[in-house]
């Protein structure tokens, strides 16, 4: 008999990680042999249990790409999927280059689920259409200057370009010159359409 596919869930959720093992319990496939709510004890929980795959959510506790980067930094064979809500195109990139398998959108099914587990299992990377083609055009953070990551910050908190100066001890026209690259770089022709652009490739994350 083949012996399971083991399972570490990250998720800082309680019912998350609970429908998330449901998924996964009614097959003899899979094993969950962990939880884990925050990067610290993902990565405690993998060492101890060498996981074939854990399923990580990117916004816990410690951060789930730099949980990745250690589990993987300490279980090289280890095969990280991310599951998760947050649809960053920065975030995305960095979970794959932390060395991360998969990625995929909570709401999936069971069968999917499933199907996404043992691929990544076998070495398969696992990537929805919709996420690769983001990735393939991407908008970076490292694109942008350190000025102008400030400035976007700013027009995301709704400052005015005169408030905007005052923050950064800067002129005005300063600001309209970082402005015009910043809306040049996004692709974008205002303010708003920048904030929306900057929060929609994880550039600026909004917090709660």
């Amino acid at each position: 008999m083949v012996d399971p596919i083991s399972i570490v869930i990250v998720d800082d959720h309680p019912a998350v990680r609970t429908g998330l093992a449901a998924m996964l319990s009614n097959d003899d496939q899979f094993e969950v042999v962990a939880e884990a709510a925050d990067a610290e004890s993902a990565v405690s929980s993998s060492v101890a249990h060498s996981p074939s795959v854990v399923l990580m959510d990117l916004r816990i506790p410690g951060g789930g790409v730099e949980a990745t980067i250690e589990i993987i930094d300490r279980l090289p064979k280890a095969r990280v999927l991310i599951i998760t809500t947050f649809e960053g195109d920065e975030d995305i990139h960095r979970a794959i280059q932390a060395g991360a398998k998969g990625y995929l959108l909570k709401g999936l099914t069971g069968s999917e689920l499933r199907t996404a587990v043992i691929r990544v299992a076998n070495g398969e990377e696992v990537m929805p259409p919709e996420i690769e083609k983001r990735l393939a055009n991407p908008v970076r953070r490292k694109d942008l200057s350190r000025r102008e990551l400030e400035v976007v910050h700013l027009i995301v908190d709704g400052q005015s370009n005169k408030e905007i100066a005052t923050h950064l001890k800067i002129g005005e026209e300063s600001v309209k010159s970082h402005l015009k690259s910043v809306f040049q770089k996004l692709g974008v022709a205002d303010r708003t359409q920048a904030a929306v652009e900057a929060i929609r490739h994880g550039i600026v994350h909004l917090e709660g």
